[in-house]
């Protein structure tokens, strides 16, 4: 089976399990998605969404975190993980968003890669969430669940990212990516996928080798 009829083929049947897939970090405007989607890094959804939930209550604006103390900053987002890295970054990117972009995210992937702490994923986030540009998430999951499939060989993010754009119509690139999320969450485990009750294993590499 050719990976473009293999990949149409996945998504039909993911969109059917996961009609509501999105994006699932907790978000208000286009600034709290960026400093969500940047703590996600390394860590669960679901702990960044229990940290942000007070975190956007004192940091509302690109001038709250330039103008943050990076002590207190680091302390707030400590249970994200990387927390110095990630403050530094948080303060820098929102410093230069001032600075360059007068306060407002950009809605080019040319840009955003300017900006501290920000790499394709969060990049890809950003315009597909916020500005409705077509873009690939590649995380952990799209990264595992893509190699098991067989849709790629590659570890390389940036790789995948490519591999996946050939074969998928820009319309539905941040729809796949957010169904393979949900499926790694539910099904497809990096321990122990339960191939048994995966219902596009029969697509998958990974699955009927495992089932064998």
């Amino acid at each position: 089976m050719r990976k473009k009829e293999k990949a149409a083929l996945v998504l039909e049947e993911l969109k059917k399990l996961y009609p509501d897939a999105r994006c699932s970090l907790d978000f208000t405007t286009p600034l709290e998605l960026l400093v969500a989607t940047q703590l996600a890094a390394q860590c669960t959804d679901a702990r960044v969404n229990i940290v942000t939930r007070d975190l956007f209550k004192k940091c509302r604006t690109a001038e709250d975190y330039a103008a943050a103390d990076l002590a207190e900053l680091e302390q707030d987002i400590k249970s994200t993980g990387f927390f110095r890295n990630k403050a530094k970054n948080i303060k820098e990117c929102c410093i230069k968003i001032l600075r360059d972009y007068d306060g407002k995210v950009p809605d080019t992937m040319e840009e955003l890669l300017k900006l501290p702490g920000v790499g394709r994923k969060t990049a890809n986030v950003i315009l597909s969430t916020i500005y409705s540009k077509p873009g690939v998430i590649v995380d952990t999951h799209c990264s595992r669940l893509a190699n098991r499939i067989g849709l790629t060989r590659s570890d390389n993010p940036d790789i995948i990212e490519r591999d996946l754009m050939k074969i998928l119509p820009k319309s539905e690139w941040a729809t796949f990516s957010h169904c393979l999320v949900y499926h790694g969450r539910e099904i497809c485990h990096a321990r122990k996928p339960k191939c048994e009750r995966c219902s596009i294993m029969s697509y998958c590499d990974y699955g009927r080798k495992n089932i064998k």
